[in-house]
């Protein structure tokens, strides 16, 4: 029994089966030429999301719709907590743009924290991902009062 294999310079030979052939293990190829990695803008989503719940003076994210339709989903069984909730990407094969809906608390200098939102976002989705983020959207929805109680679906009033 004989294996047929082709030599780099053209044609074929004929070996013994069960022999060990030697010969180019690409260890020289670089590995990111080795094959191909993709993104889930899930991925970028939460990764945003994250980092942008990690600033100071964010309240939550998403505008009034998604965080009340997130607060219901929060409380049936089986429902999860969405870390990206209120963030939108778009990712191509090297960048990646960011959107973001957010409530900040009162009394922050919210330019402030837009920039700090912006410097975190960039720092987590380039070093996590390799992406180059080309921007960072915020939009303040909302300004969250000291006495005002959370969007939450709270209990009702009658037990």
């Amino acid at each position: 029994m004989s294996d047929t294999i082709s030599p780099a310079a053209g044609g074929s030979e004929s070996r013994p089966a069960g022999r060990t052939l030697t010969g180019s293990t690409g260890a020289g190829t670089a590995p990111e030429t080795r094959g191909r990695t993709t993104i889930a803008d899930s991925v970028v989503e939460k990764i945003a999301g994250m980092a942008t719940r990690e600033v100071p003076g964010i309240h939550s994210l998403g505008s009034g719709v998604a965080r009340t339709l997130g607060a219901v989903t929060d409380k049936v069984p089986g429902g999860r907590s969405s870390v990206s909730r209120g963030v939108k990407v778009e990712v191509g094969e090297r960048q990646a743009a960011v959107d973001i809906d957010v409530v900040v608390e009162y009394g922050v200098a919210i330019v402030d924290v837009a920039a700090e939102v912006r410097t975190n976002v960039i720092t987590a989705v380039e070093r996590m991902t390799g992406l180059e983020v080309v921007e960072v959207n915020l939009a303040v929805d909302d300004v969250h009062l000291p006495d005002e109680e959370d969007d939450e679906v709270g209990e009702g009033r009658v037990q």
